[in-house]
């Protein structure tokens, strides 16, 4: 086996594991790791790759989105909420121990990824989110 290959596989795999315990602890997020291993398994191996493709996780967190249809709501909230939170407590504590610039860049960080989630990615309505309307 290459080693670019050996390395696509281990990172996949170290991917995977995280985006399995962000399944579990919101403050993990998942819909990242779960990409950056599709990806790896992609460059490693193709067995792995449609594997993972058929997977559960798969389908639940990165099906709609990979396919270029968008997230559903809650999908979006359950990365933005624990990003926007990890983020928060990293400004609060550098700009308490009075380091300016990184936080400043750090939040220059959280609302880029603030407007790509709510302009960049589709929103898909689901049957339950016409019933609240």
């Amino acid at each position: 086996m290459k080693v670019k290959r050996l390395f696509f596989l281990v990172l996949g795999c170290v991917c995977l594991g995280l985006g399995c315990i962000g399944v579990v602890l919101p403050i993990l997020p998942t819909v990242p790791f779960f990409l950056v291993t599709v990806f790896c398994f992609a460059k490693s191996s193709q067995r792995l790759h449609s594997w993972f493709v058929g997977t559960q996780l798969y389908q639940k967190h990165l099906d709609s989105f990979v396919k270029k249809k968008g997230m559903t709501v809650q999908t979006k909230v359950g990365i933005m909420v624990p990003v926007t939170l990890l983020m928060g407590i990293g400004i609060f504590m550098m700009l308490r121990g009075g380091i300016v610039i990184p936080s400043i860049i750090l939040a220059i960080v959280w609302v880029c990824h603030v407007i790509y989630f709510v302009f960049g990615v589709k929103t898909i309505v689901t049957k339950s989110d016409r019933a609240v309307k």
